[in-house]
């Protein structure tokens, strides 16, 4: 319903070239360039200037976004009304979030929009936090759940409605025999001399762990790089250090290792976040995932 080559600038303005706005949104570069030409002829004003390998927007693309930031919102406060007022919801709702998300919060949630209304369909897509926020400005989701970490939006960004779901723990790993395990309190800091397992530089999961580490007053060895927790679990089992697994991820049971809660203030946790286009959060099929995905997080992490 509203210009779609306003949604482009945003991307544009979002990533800092056509290039970068072009993969984005699945179209090449000469196809955003050109709709840009378009947009800036109907309004009259020049929107982009190029700058070096970049692009910069002129003062005239900044009122065009400011407004164009209104409209979206008012058009999400439009679906949620007219959801409100209409028939058995139809079409697509897409959910999207990061791997632990994705395996463990998502899921039922899906499965209940599935079995309450037979004629929507839902779509689950895994995706780093960077992504989730590409996918919901180009409207290829509809609500993320991420973690937050130092590349995220303000909360005072006006294109999202970004609202804290659940803080998960951070739990130490460590080889079953290691000392550790057999201490009835341990805090993060008691394995600042650990080598460390991190996920590769980059990832939410590397940010996470160095932010914590830190936090508890000390820079982590690291020995060995690991994305998947099956891979850092397993070199863990044999001996070649210590990992942080957030409380929500599973663990192969039979391993040879010992998970521990830590203590200390602060304790090490991530906050996880639900995430939609401003105004869109009241649509009822999104609130509908929202209290599903609340009460499986209450039933997984009881104590939070």
């Amino acid at each position: 319903m509203i210009d779609s080559r306003l949604r482009i600038l945003q991307m544009v303005a979002e990533h800092g070239t056509v290039t970068a706005a072009a993969r984005v949104l699945h179209y090449t570069p000469s196809a955003v360039s050109y709709q840009l030409r378009q947009l800036a002829a109907e309004v009259g004003a020049e929107l982009v200037v190029q700058q070096g390998r970049g692009i910069r927007l002129t003062n005239a693309a900044r009122v065009l976004l400011r407004h164009a930031e209104r409209l979206h919102e008012q058009w999400e406060l439009a679906r949620a009304e007219l959801a409100a007022v209409g028939t058995e919801p139809t079409g697509q709702i897409t959910l999207c979030g990061f791997s632990t998300a994705a395996s463990r919060l998502l899921p039922p949630a899906a499965a209940g929009l599935r079995d309450t209304h037979p004629h929507l369909t839902v779509r689950i897509i895994e995706a780093e936090p960077d992504r989730c926020f590409d996918l919901l400005l180009s409207e290829e989701a509809d609500l993320a759940l991420l973690v937050v970490t130092a590349d995220s939006p303000p909360m005072t960004d006006h294109r999202f409605d970004q609202q804290p779901l659940l803080d998960d723990p951070l739990d130490l790993v460590v080889p079953r025999d290691h000392p550790l395990a057999g201490q009835q309190r341990v805090t993060l800091a008691d394995a600042a001399r650990e080598p460390w397992i991190l996920g590769n530089p980059g990832t939410t999961y590397h940010q996470l762990v160095l932010a914590a580490c830190m936090s508890a007053g000390f820079t982590p060895h690291i020995a060995h790089y690991a994305d998947e927790w099956d891979t850092g679990t397993a070199l863990v089992a044999h001996g070649f250090g210590v990992i942080l697994v957030p409380r929500l991820a599973r663990l192969r049971e039979d391993s040879p290792v010992a998970r521990l809660p830590l203590h200390g203030e602060p304790a090490p946790a991530r906050r996880i976040m639900s995430v939609t286009r401003l105004g869109a959060r009241l649509i009822p099929t999104l609130t509908r995932a929202l209290e599903t995905i609340t009460a499986t997080a209450t039933q997984l992490l009881p104590r939070q």
